[in-house]
């Protein structure tokens, strides 16, 4: 133990390692809340230093002009969105984006999907051929796009994707898995029986709010995924499972949904999230990554521990008859 580590007055270290990239802290900005940065950026001035990786905006092979309007209804203790994917398509996100990333010190992931697998393949090669792309997360599970859960709810249509990216994508994988699928530790096995480097633990809950006076869905594309601190429990829980498998592996696990405070952060740490992804607290606060970092500092020295990574699946399950 080095003498840094002895003194107890040495503030805790947030450094991880995810896939090979260095990050400041295990906080990753989700897909879809972030934009590609860039947009943030114009209207605040952002500290990068409290985040550790930024997932890009979903993209597809094609444009898509999305679900129609509205396409946010707030919940209580959450949110609902009914985006539906919009995007101008991968060739013009990384003609026109990409070169902007140079400019935000950090790590940044890609975000892809598609109808099928080809477009899925196709798109996951386009973007990690950019240098600013350090790996491709597949949002197989996305909630709020017709048959957005096709692939994260069989294991072999899982499997199957993940095999055809992994054979041409030269970054490293990360499968997003669907919540509240009947058994993802099966589609984590599969996932990572196929290749994935990382799995992704999880995305929205599908729901619906109903506009009582018209007796019509609010949404226009009727059902939306629900986040926001409402579904934390539910994203524990499910985080908890996959990394009973992931860990028989030694593959990592990004837990999401609903993180808000430091301790939030935690509970998904210690149930085996060795990075946490922030999506909906964005929208309450652009700079939530620093409250978060600061929480998790004062967990780490109310618990002693000098590192973030060594919480990381360390929890004790109660014994129960």
């Amino acid at each position: 133990m080095t003498p840094e580590q002895n003194d107890t007055n040495a503030e805790p270290s947030l450094e991880t390692e995810l896939l090979g990239m260095k990050m400041r802290t295990p906080l990753i900005m989700a897909s879809g809340t972030f934009g590609y940065a860039f947009e943030i950026a114009r209207v605040a001035d952002l500290d990068f230093s409290h985040i550790g990786a930024v997932i890009l905006k979903s993209v597809t092979l094609e444009p898509r002009q999305g679900n129609p309007p509205p396409r946010v209804a707030e919940t209580p203790a959450g949110m609902l969105n009914s985006v539906g994917l919009q995007n101008p398509g991968v060739d013009y996100v990384i003609r026109h984006y990409l070169g902007m990333l140079e400019n935000f010190d950090t790590n940044f992931i890609a975000s892809v999907a598609g109808h099928t697998v080809h477009e899925y393949v196709e798109c996951s090669v386009k973007m990690a051929s950019h240098e600013s792309i350090r790996a491709v997360e597949l949002n197989m599970s996305c909630p709020n796009v017709r048959d957005g859960r096709r692939f994260a709810s069989d294991p072999a249509g899982a499997a199957a994707l993940i095999r055809a990216v992994k054979e041409r994508c030269p970054k490293p994988i990360i499968a997003k898995l669907a919540p509240g699928t009947e058994d993802v530790g099966e589609i984590a096995g599969a996932c990572i029986d196929a290749g994935a480097d990382a799995l992704s633990a999880g995305n929205t809950y599908v729901g619906m709010v109903i506009d009582t006076r018209r007796r019509r869905p609010l949404l226009g594309g009727n059902t939306g995924g629900l986040s926001g601190p409402a579904i934390r429990p539910l994203a524990v829980h499910n985080v908890c499972l996959v990394h009973q498998v992931a860990s028989q592996k030694n593959i990592p696990v990004i837990g999401c949904g609903g993180v808000m405070t430091g301790n939030d952060a935690a509970e998904m740490m210690l149930a085996g999230a060795c990075a946490v992804q922030v999506g909906t607290a964005v929208f309450t606060n652009v700079h939530i990554a620093a409250d978060i970092s600061a929480g998790l500092r004062k967990y780490l020295v109310a618990q002693k521990e000098n590192e973030v990574s060594a919480i990381v699946g360390t929890l004790q399950q109660n014994e129960t008859s």
